[in-house]
């Protein structure tokens, strides 16, 4: 029996913690088993390079759980995207990505390969078990879901968004402090989610429970309201840039500081539209997306805002990488053991999907069919504790 790993995309807080699931379970359940990991993702694949997993680390998988990143590397790779893969150097021209990657499972003698990843990751391995089930080669594919914004359908919560919210919070905590440096402080807090809210939520819910939880001195700078959130751009929410110009006006007059937190999707398509009507290209990667980066939300928002509000000094700080990066919290922790651990089960059981928290089965820990697997998965804005968050801010 030999076992391969790949994790793929942006990092979560989740990567080495599942590796290290993995591992556990395998080591109950087939300990002879032959596990390796494909270096940096479909990447390594296509070149093969890959890395046998040794008994050190087989048993010392604790260390792993305490990680952020991943031990075995990651990137973006679509493959099928050929021009991309081409001019990456990673196939040669006239040669198929997919049927690269797949001869080189079929070459090492893969069994069970466990891909973690978004959605992209996932159904790309999907193909590959297809196309190699053509070509009388049995390849069972198990996925976990990786992404920091929780936008996989019909998946409730996926591995490490919990925790990049709690990081994000925390990165703010810090942040926050800024408003003492200046009168009439703007602060946007730039939060990823390309076409989801739900991390730009969570992370101003976390943050605006920890601060609920801290003491203030109000008889001299220190006061709540200064340290609080002012206002939560998401995409699912149409912005009233003038009822917000108005709104956070009269904040910025009454308390000197305005603090935003902003999903980098917010407001993108008005930017794009900006961009595109002024002849100028929108950069995109290998998926297609556009490269937010280059757009820069957060300063666009910035520039916005502070001449409506007259702000004397703006900040605009990214925790993306700050809460991504991290090792999982105890939450994400159990539940990625749990997956692991069923992932491994239903792997050797011959079965092929993604493990997940099904939205279609009560939100119950299952082995979901590859083909219900899908990105864009919007943010809910009607749960009772965002609305929650919005009442208290006084932006509803």
């Amino acid at each position: 029996m030999k076992i391969a790993f790949l994790t793929s995309g942006g990092i979560a807080p989740c990567l080495s913690a599942s590796i290290g699931a993995l591992i556990d379970a395998y080591n109950n359940l087939s300990p002879k088993a032959e596990l390796i990991g494909y270096l940096h993702g479909y990447r390594g694949l296509l070149l093969g390079n890959s890395i046998v997993i040794p008994e050190k680390v087989k048993y010392n998988t604790g260390i792993l759980y305490n990680f952020g990143g991943s031990p075995i590397g990651n990137s973006r790779v679509k493959l099928t995207n050929i021009d991309s893969c081409i001019k990456a150097g990673y196939v040669k021209e006239g040669e198929i990505p997919l049927e690269i990657a797949a001869n080189q499972l079929v070459k090492d003698g893969i069994d069970i390969l466990h891909t973690i990843g978004g959605d992209d990751t996932n159904t790309m391995a999907a193909q590959l078990s297809c196309y190699l089930k053509e070509k009388n080669y049995d390849l069972t594919v198990v996925g976990l879901p990786k992404t920091v914004d929780n936008d996989v359908y019909p998946i409730s919560q996926t591995l490490g968004a919990w925790t990049a919210a709690e990081q994000g919070a925390i990165f703010f905590e810090n942040i926050a402090n800024e408003n003492t440096t200046s009168h009439r402080q703007l602060i946007i807090h730039e939060v990823m989610g390309r076409h989801c809210g739900w991390l730009t939520a969570y992370t101003a819910k976390e943050y605006h429970e920890r601060l609920n939880q801290k003491e203030f001195l109000p008889e001299i700078l220190i006061e709540k309201n200064r340290w609080d959130v002012d206002a939560v751009y998401i995409p699912e929410i149409e912005i009233d840039f003038n009822k917000e110009y108005s709104r956070l006006r009269k904040l910025m007059d009454e308390k000197d500081s305005v603090n935003i937190f902003l999903s980098e999707g917010a407001g993108t398509g008005t930017i794009i539209r900006e961009i595109e009507n002024k002849g100028e290209t929108v950069t995109r990667d290998a998926f297609g997306h556009v490269a937010l980066d280059t757009i820069n939300p957060g300063q666009w928002f910035a520039e916005k805002f502070a001449e409506k509000l007259n702000a004397h000094k703006t900040l605009v700080q990214k925790s993306g990488y700050f809460g991504r990066s991290a090792a999982p919290n105890k939450k994400d922790l159990d539940l990625i053991k749990l997956s692991g651990k069923l992932g491994a089960e239903t792997a050797l059981g011959g079965q092929s999907g993604v493990i997940g928290l099904d939205d279609d089965n009560n939100a119950s820990l299952s082995l979901i069919d590859f083909e219900r697997i899908k990105g864009g998965k919007p943010f809910d804005p009607t749960v009772s504790w965002f609305k929650k968050i919005l009442t208290d801010i006084g932006q509803k």
